[in-house]
């Protein structure tokens, strides 16, 4: 089962997937996708490690993360901390050709294949950007975009999705739904 919660910045998105980690038998495994650029970032990584249990294992993967799942073990809770960040991740390089942006893309298509059709529970993380006001450079406008994009792909093939709003939830659903008037699954 693939969940999906998105939301802005301290919404309680990652409280939230720990929550639900935590409320299973099956022994949990983050995914974290952020990296020590600077004392500020720090800082939250090591709050993050300090919220955990223990007993977590904790995967710091900051790109590859089809192959980090790959090596989870089966029937684990797999919780992957953040897309928003792995999508940083991707576009730190620079380049910004169409054809880097398509392959993140794929990079995105082929994560939410993996990511959905794993056995056990998932839970993926990422910010909802898009909901603000139109950035005032270009490279800020590609991330939003890509962004966007990604979270479609991650939120199409979820089970269940949610946007966190001041640290409660609220189910989202899909256009068929809506329109077939099952309402939110």
């Amino acid at each position: 089962m693939l969940v999906v919660l998105t939301g802005g910045a301290r919404s309680g998105k990652s409280s939230a997937a720990a929550a639900m980690a935590a409320a299973g038998d099956a022994p949990v495994v983050v995914l974290a996708t952020a990296e020590a650029a600077d004392d500020e970032m720090a800082e939250r990584i090591r709050l993050h490690r300090a919220a955990r249990p223990a007993e977590w294992t904790v995967v710091e993967e900051p790109l590859d993360l089809v192959g980090a799942i790959a090596a989870t073990g089966v029937g684990a809770t797999l919780v992957i901390d953040c897309l928003s960040l792995w999508l940083s991740n991707l576009m730190a390089d620079g380049n910004r050709s169409p054809a880097h942006d398509r392959a993140m893309i794929g990079a995105a298509d082929e994560l939410a294949e993996s990511v959905s059709t794993r056995p056990g529970l998932s839970i993926v993380v990422t910010n909802e950007v898009g909901s603000g006001i139109v950035p005032a450079n270009a490279s800020a406008r590609r991330f939003r975009d890509l962004l966007g994009s990604v979270n479609q792909r991650m939120v199409g093939a979820a089970d269940r999705a949610y946007l966190c709003v001041a640290g409660q939830l609220v189910e989202l659903c899909t256009p068929a739904g809506v329109f077939e008037g099952s309402g939110p699954r």
